[in-house]
């Protein structure tokens, strides 16, 4: 099993069921949440309710509490007695931790805090890792901080490096990268631009916390009729051309077409 999903991934707390299903309809997967959306005294009837779940394996994320607290422990016992294989691990700091897992599972590396971006390059080499996430309030707030983001509403430089970090590393070992959530519920417009630019910097999918969020994502993610059409045209181009060529004034080579092969990869 490998990393296949998206673009849009929505999270749900796991302490509700009723809401479970309703999540997998409006999204593409559903990340049913079992660290910091559920409180410390609801975890154990969480766990109880994701063992109860009838829902599509495939496309169910489950987020475990970080590697090396009690709740990590039971979090994979109750996996155990479920169909759920993909995994996604909070604050995902060591490599070494992620051995918890056996070959059942493919595991989503949430790095979101100082150490796990200084890990990223380790973490995403690991065999069970199909996918990277990188989370902003985390990060800053294990670096003493108090805000991933400017008042303009643009990320803070920390945040961008960690952002692009974990896109880099992600695609140098031959991994997907999940783009954070945008906690900003109400501002549309700042969802856009930024899933625009995951999806055109090559994140496959991007994290969301509200239904609403969700159409926004799959928009951004998806070429425009124009863009499908040119890449179409320059590939099939590209058959009766060799090497280098002009193609509707521009340049063309081995990396524009990579491009377009992108576009068409998600136009599917």
């Amino acid at each position: 099993m490998t990393f296949a999903l998206g673009p849009a991934l929505l999270f749900c707390p796991a302490d509700r069921p009723e809401r479970f299903r309703g999540a997998l309809e409006k999204a593409d997967a559903v990340i049913l949440d079992l660290e910091d959306a559920v409180l410390p005294e609801a975890k154990a009837t969480a766990r109880g309710h994701l063992i109860d779940a009838d829902l599509d394996p495939d496309r169910v994320i489950v987020r475990v509490n970080p590697p090396g607290t009690a709740a990590f422990i039971s979090d994979l016992s109750t996996l155990s007695q479920t169909d759920f294989r993909r995994v996604m691990v909070a604050k995902t700091e060591d490599p070494e931790s992620l051995s918890a897992f056996d070959e059942r599972f493919d595991l989503i590396a949430l790095c979101e805090t100082a150490r796990g971006i200084h890990a990223a390059d380790r973490i995403a080499a690991h065999p069970r890792v199909v996918a990277l996430m990188w989370g902003a309030e985390d990060l800053v707030a294990s670096l003493g901080g108090t805000s991933s983001r400017l008042p303009s509403g643009r990320y803070r430089d920390v945040a961008r490096y960690a952002r692009s970090r974990v896109l880099l590393e992600a695609g140098a070992h031959g991994k997907r990268a999940i783009d954070a959530v945008h906690i900003a519920i109400d501002d549309v417009a700042g969802l856009q631009d930024e899933a625009e630019d995951a999806a055109a910097s090559g994140f496959a999918a991007t994290a969301c916390i509200h239904p609403r969020q969700v159409p926004v994502i799959r928009a951004a993610y998806a070429p425009d009729d124009a863009t499908i059409t040119w890449a179409r045209d320059v590939l099939e181009a590209a058959e009766t051309e060799r090497g280098v060529f002009r193609f509707q004034g521009r340049m063309v080579d081995e990396p524009v077409l990579r491009h377009a092969r992108s576009v068409l990869e998600r136009s599917n």
